[in-house]
């Protein structure tokens, strides 16, 4: 009698992807996240110096590991405030995969910070502040925000903090985040030849840790060790398969994955939307946003894009 073959595992991507796993012999839930083009469509289009730019990857891979954890319709928004060189960050993780973000930086900050260190740090950066985090399951469902202080803290630290004191569930988060080189050093503009990258771990228990050190207790301490031998090159390179790195980690854990979620880059922004903001204003304010061409030009803070209106297409919309 034939022996049906046993179900092939799903390929996963190298790149731009989150992958879901459990590790079968201690029930810890994970995920890993892997960004090459889809980072590099949202982040190289701000044309931002390095230091925002690296703060806005993180950020939008932190996004990536927290919406993931959503059902299939849910959405999240990070969003981080501060007094430093970096004033804001906003990450969006939109059903299912999608991302979007952008940066607020103040570029007199930033010179004493390159100048200080050759390659400054995001908690540097970020100064004090406060993340929020806002959590949308779905259609039907309550939205919800948990908001929290920080300060010169790492950001995916703070991630796993919130985490930690807000939703009590035992969190380990690392991240990392490159500019990788691809193309000939003799390409006449090699500065188009540099591209963001960013990779991330995150290991949680779904349950809080027994107070007298219980299994389960031991089960995550065990996990969250090995989660932390990961190294910010093995986020990063795309060489470097899921498997073959979710296999070097955990092992003796028997992992198995679970969900595969292809990342993209998105915006919401349309001209029809923005003529709609403009048609609100009167004309005198109208005016006054005329630029020397006598244009309204509106660029979105997330995609770049840039609307261009005459006063004669509002004139006519409004009417």
């Amino acid at each position: 009698m034939p022996v049906d073959a046993p179900p092939r595992q799903p390929s996963i991507p190298a790149d731009d992807v989150v992958v879901v796993f459990r590790t079968q012999n201690s029930n810890i839930r994970g995920r890993l996240v892997r960004l090459g083009a889809t980072l590099d469509a949202i982040v190289a289009p701000h044309a931002m110096p390095e230091l925002p730019g690296r703060a806005l990857s993180e950020a939008l891979a932190l996004a990536a590991l927290c919406g993931s954890a959503l059902p299939k319709n849910g959405n999240l928004n990070l969003m981080v405030r501060s007094d430093g060189a970096v004033s804001i960050l906003v990450a969006d993780y939109a059903a299912s995969g999608k991302l979007r973000g952008y940066a607020r930086f103040d570029a007199e900050k930033i010179q004493p910070l390159t100048q200080a260190a050759a390659r400054p740090d995001i908690a540097s950066a970020l100064g004090s502040g406060h993340l929020a985090i806002t959590l949308d399951s779905g259609p039907g469902e309550e939205r919800y925000q948990g908001v929290l202080a920080f300060e010169d803290a790492a950001l995916s630290g703070t991630v796993a903090a919130y985490f930690q004191q807000r939703e009590n569930l035992p969190t380990f988060i690392r991240s990392a985040v490159a500019e990788q080189y691809v193309g000939s050093r003799q390409d006449p503009q090699p500065q188009s030849r540099w591209h963001w990258r960013a990779g991330g771990l995150m290991v949680q228990s779904l349950s809080a840790s027994t107070e007298d050190g219980g299994a389960d207790d031991d089960d995550w301490k065990r996990v969250e060790m090995l989660a932390a031998t990961v190294e910010d090159h093995e986020l990063l390179d795309p060489g470097l398969t899921v498997e073959r790195l979710l296999l070097r980690l955990f092992h003796e854990e028997a992992v198995s994955v679970e969900r595969i979620i292809p990342l993209s880059a998105f915006c919401r922004c349309s001209r029809e939307k923005v003529e709609n903001v403009l048609s609100a204003f009167g004309a005198g304010e109208l005016s006054d946003m005329l630029d020397d061409s006598g244009q309204i030009v509106v660029t979105c803070e997330f995609c770049t894009k840039r609307y261009v209106f005459s006063p004669n297409e509002l004139r006519e919309t409004g009417s």
